[in-house]
């Protein structure tokens, strides 16, 4: 994955702002991850460093959107991506069992930004991307788009041995 390193030492006291829009760092992670996105509307980060004695304070927010196909009817539709972060990172510990983004090393503190604005990006993602909350899928015989047209396939329904349990209503 392509790698955002900022130093934290070429940063003054009082922090800096910085904005990524670079698309070809996304497509390039897309890959990598083997995330099953397109591009949609730009990507663009904000964010702000204030660096700390051990580590920074990192604010920041992604906005854009990305391409994605329905998971019921497999339409491509674009999902807004809008993420607002605030963390603070420091260099791991020996015994930390997650690494860190900020590394110390002889230059000083080096963050690796691309980590914590892919870690953003993923949590966006939808689990089970919906073009929309309503969608009706395909079907399952004849593969119709049933958000566009209705087809003529027979229903199944359902088990004709259990049918006497159909219509059972149960009392609390």
């Amino acid at each position: 994955m392509s790698e955002l390193l900022i130093t934290l030492n070429d940063i003054p006291e009082e922090g800096q702002e910085f904005v990524f829009d670079d698309q070809k760092y996304w497509s390039d992670a897309w890959k990598q991850f083997k995330v099953d996105v397109r591009e949609g509307d730009p990507l663009i980060s904000e964010v702000y460093i204030l660096p700390q004695e051990n580590g920074c304070l990192v604010r920041g927010k992604t906005n854009g959107s990305v391409t994605i196909a329905c998971d019921r009817c497999t339409v491509d539709y674009k999902h807004k991506i809008s993420t607002e972060f605030e963390e603070y990172e420091q260099v791991a510990d020996a015994d930390d069992p997650e690494p860190s983004p900020v590394v110390k090393t002889k230059e000083g503190l080096i963050l690796d930004l691309g980590a914590l604005l892919w870690e953003q990006f993923a949590m966006a993602l939808p689990i089970k991307p919906l073009c929309n909350d309503d969608c009706k899928g395909l079907c399952y015989k004849c593969g119709a788009d049933l958000n566009k047209e209705k087809c003529d396939c027979e229903k199944e329904v359902g088990d004709p041995r259990l049918a006497v349990l159909r219509n059972l209503k149960i009392k609390n």
